[in-house]
């Protein structure tokens, strides 16, 4: 026997009496995640100018390179002749003879023992690396001549972050579905957004080529990362082995190439989507299951080398084809002095409540060469 009552189908395409089955839930699936920043962890000082200063020292080199060797006069040509002192002992490239250094003249030449204690002869190239191994001062002798390096200044800006907030009186008032305070619901998520640009100005941000100081007319941006890397850069097929996909071979390359020139201890690896496939591919012609197996696990979250344990992190907002070797030590996103992000309300000129979130921060990336990026990987 057929339904005769009346049904939700027999109401018309508006149901009016029907109320509405809405669950009390706002879904959001925009990226808004801050891999970096969560690892680097907050400063624990803040910026106190606009401009934010730091001073970075080396230690007196001892390496350079020949220019030149005249094998008759014994004479040999380096870049810089200041590096050298009487009494040094060398080595050229990765030969085992050790040169004596006898002479130290002004024109950027010294003039070298060969074979110095019983050691073989060998070759000495062209742009080969000079390497001293020490220096032997005479018993009672004069104290050297001072030599010392200049500390260098090094700076970057602070970036103003802001967003407006505006809620009307009557949509204060009226009851919400998913949200119990629209004020609120608009702070938190305006903050999501001033969140993630902030981690995305620190990886790619640039400053202005002119008034970074900012004016009435020109915007303050910090550096990121990415631009602040000058001396560790490094491409496949220049520097590390060639390649259109990351490899360990090239990251192992490029992890010995900083730790060759620096002291720093490279502790993050920063990568996007391809890049994190590339690590976790490491691992694939070593993994074992067996029959009891119901998991299978594709992921590689710590990389550990001869040259450092780094944690692997996946962050969106690295450029495609890009590696960024961090030592987290030396990184700092630092706010402003009572500057870090906060709510400030607006004076009201009508039926409504008005705020701004706003933030001011900086980031001091010190002793760049003690970082690296590799990029030039197929996107």
């Amino acid at each position: 026997m057929s339904f005769t009552g009346k049904a939700t189908y027999t109401a018309g395409s508006t149901l009016p009496e029907i109320a509405e089955d809405i669950s009390d839930l706002v879904a959001i699936n925009s990226p808004h995640e801050t891999p970096l920043l969560d690892a680097l962890g907050d400063a624990p000082r803040a910026a106190h100018s606009t401009v934010h200063e730091w001073l970075e020292d080396s230690l007196l080199p001892n390496t350079d390179a020949v220019v030149a060797y005249n094998n008759t006069t014994k004479i040999l040509t380096v870049n810089d002749s200041s590096t050298f002192r009487v009494g040094d002992q060398i080595m050229v490239g990765d030969e085992t003879e050790v040169l004596f250094v006898d002479v130290v003249n002004n024109d950027n030449t010294v003039h070298i023992v060969r074979q110095y204690g019983g050691t073989g002869a060998g070759a000495i190239d062209e742009d080969a690396v000079v390497r001293i191994i020490g220096n032997a001062a005479l018993e009672g002798d004069d104290a050297p001549a001072p030599r010392f390096t200049a500390r260098s200044r090094q700076n970057n800006v602070t970036q103003i972050f802001s967003a407006a907030v505006e809620v009307s009186g009557s949509e204060l008032a009226v009851r919400q579905l998913g949200v119990r305070d629209e004020m609120d619901y608009q702070k938190n998520q305006r903050l999501r957004e001033l969140m993630r640009d902030l981690e995305n100005c620190v990886i790619n941000g640039v400053m202005p080529a002119a008034n970074s100081q900012g004016s009435s007319t020109v915007r303050r941006t910090m550096r990121g990362i990415a631009s602040f890397i000058a001396t560790n850069r490094f491409s496949p097929g220049s520097g590390i082995p060639a390649g259109t996909t990351l490899t360990e071979a090239q990251l192992n390359a490029a992890l010995r190439e900083i730790w060759k020139t620096s002291s720093g201890n490279v502790d993050l690896i920063v990568v996007g989507g391809p890049e994190k496939r590339a690590i976790n591919s490491f691992i694939t012609s070593s993994r074992r299951f067996s029959s009891e197996t119901e998991t299978f696990k594709d992921a590689v979250s710590v990389y550990e080398s001869d040259f450092g344990v780094c944690r692997v992190v996946l962050s969106r907002w690295v450029s495609p084809g890009t590696v960024l070797l961090l030592d987290s030590s030396r990184i700092e996103v630092m706010p402003l002095s009572g500057r870090s992000f906060h709510f400030k309300p607006l004076a009201s000129t009508g039926d409504r409540e008005a705020g701004q979130l706003i933030g001011e921060y900086t980031l001091e990336f010190r002793n760049e060469s003690a970082h690296g990026v590799i990029s030039g990987f197929a996107a």
